[in-house]
């Protein structure tokens, strides 16, 4: 059987597969865009009205982050449509069709470990403990790919203080839901399942590290990591565990699971590094998705206040 990798032509050197296979529809969605500026709709009730109709979600009492960058958004339906989740497949199209049916609901989360307060929280209750904030976040993918994303949650911080971390807790690992039959992707051995991703404590207690569970006013799409994910904005995007169903405080590095899989390509770390390329691609330059040209990649996608947590290390090697 031959299991599916990431590809040796990055993403980043591939025309999106809606502009080239539809070029009319490309310049219609233009025309849309206009319209939509003249009537004073929003382009997501001009251009994805089954979408609004069908969300029936939306996120009341947001507050607007000062984190938030004033880029250009990424479409929604580039956004929702694009996706990185090998839970249901490793093609980038197919997890939002295949995500359909996921159930996000009930939800329970277990945070346990190094803590004084070890508990299995119901997904609801965790929503509950802030304010919902909209961050506009710059998010970059490791094949060459970024977007733009008003991103909804609140500091991973709230959630870590309320669990009370021991003092030998120095790192924070993340599980996701190991469930095959609601996710077909995980029924192939692409990765060792479930998926496990983990911060430094310091990196997830930097208030740009974000405990999300929305996105453009509603609540996060299956297939952009329901119904719980953290963002981490300065990191490759497969840092930023979906579906989590387990927080735990460890003493020792978690193993993550790129590192399993090929830790010659994938660090703990996974800093957005321009300087440091990928075995098997340069990470210098990305292409915003959806847009034809390339643009530098910024050093820790730009978000230069995290450089302190790395003060003194060799980025190189702690790749």
């Amino acid at each position: 059987m031959l299991i599916k990798r990431p590809s040796d032509n990055p993403s980043s050197d591939i025309t999106p597969k809606d502009i080239y296979l539809n070029r009319r529809q490309f310049i219609a969605g233009a025309a849309v865009a206009g319209a939509a500026a003249v009537t004073g709709l929003g382009l997501r009730e001009v251009a994805e009205p089954s979408l609004v109709a069908e969300a029936n979600a939306k996120i009341d009492g947001l507050q607007k982050s000062p984190f938030s960058s004033t880029e250009k958004q990424t479409p929604y339906k580039d956004v929702s449509n694009y996706n990185n989740f090998y839970e249901f497949s490793t093609d980038k199209y197919e997890p939002a069709g295949l995500a359909k049916n996921f159930k996000p609901r009930p939800w329970t989360v277990t945070i346990d470990g190094l803590v004084k307060k070890k508990q299995e929280l119901d997904v609801d209750a965790i929503l509950k403990m802030a304010a919902p904030e909209e961050r506009i976040y710059r998010h970059r993918c490791v094949e060459g790919w970024s977007i733009v994303v008003p991103w909804i949650g609140f500091s991973l911080s709230e959630l870590i203080k309320r669990a009370e971390p021991l003092g030998k807790a120095k790192f924070v690992e993340f599980t996701t839901l190991y469930d095959p039959k609601q996710m077909p992707g995980q029924r192939v051995p692409v990765l060792k399942w479930p998926y496990v991703e983990g911060l430094r404590m310091d990196e997830a207690m930097h208030p740009l590290a974000l405990l999300c569970f929305g996105m453009y006013g509603e609540i996060l799409p299956n297939q952009n990591g329901a119904p719980l994910r953290i963002t981490i904005p300065w990191k490759y995007g497969f840092k930023s565990a979906k579906a989590i169903v387990r927080i735990r405080f460890t003493e020792g590095q978690p193993m993550n699971s790129w590192q399993l899989s090929a830790s010659n390509e994938y660090g703990f770390y996974s800093n957005v590094n321009p300087n440091v390329d990928h075995p098997r691609w340069s990470q210098a330059k990305e292409r915003r998705l959806g847009e034809f040209l390339k643009r530098p990649t910024l050093m820790f996608n730009g978000y230069d206040q995290v450089a302190g947590l790395y003060s003194g290390m060799d980025l190189k090697k702690n790749f």
